[in-house]
């Protein structure tokens, strides 16, 4: 018989896979309306931050790595880049875990919000090391402003809609979670 809480773990990562290719889906459906448009939040990043922070062992960093590749891949990014800076974001929320539990989800979503800002900073020095084409700079603030603004909504989805929750106290001691 297999354990309830490895069925559930196994089963809420399958759904984050399935929630990154619908996303994927989604990011590569032509519904550009016209020429200078808000660009849209990246909601994968915002989606696996929200739950590293909420339920850490749903999202593994490997698949989260691999996820990210492939999307390098699709979106025509240097491959590994933004994957790399990703993972590294991930796994510094990850380490804020058991700290994060007791933040109200103003200090939580300034701490994303500083990652994330952290992540665009370090991969447009990187890009301009290596002398590679740019997006323009205000074109990715506001891409990153507009995930910040989204992560609110996507807190609230994985709350409601699918159920991923903090841990609590009692379910940190029973996992063997670090406090």
């Amino acid at each position: 018989m297999v354990d309830p809480r490895t069925t559930r773990r196994w089963s809420y990562r399958v759904a984050f896979l399935a929630l990154s290719m619908i996303t994927f889906f989604f990011y590569l459906l032509p519904l550009k309306v016209g020429y200078g448009h808000w660009p849209g939040p990246d909601l994968l990043l915002a989606f696996a931050f929200a739950w590293v922070l909420r339920r850490p062992d749903y999202v593994p960093v490997f698949l989260f790595a691999a996820i990210l590749l492939l999307a390098d891949f699709i979106f025509m990014r240097p491959p590994g880049l933004w994957t790399a800076l990703a993972v590294i974001g991930l796994e510094f929320l990850r380490r804020r875990e058991p700290t994060s539990r007791d933040m109200s989800f103003v200090v939580e979503w300034a701490m994303v919000a500083g990652v994330m800002l952290a992540m665009a900073l370090l991969y447009r020095f990187v890009l301009a090391l290596f002398m590679v084409d740019q997006a323009p700079l205000m074109l990715t603030i506001l891409g990153q402003i507009s995930t910040v603004i989204a992560y609110p909504a996507v807190v609230l989805i994985s709350a409601l809609a699918m159920n991923v929750t903090k841990i609590t106290p009692s379910e940190a001691d029973e996992m063997r979670y670090v406090r």
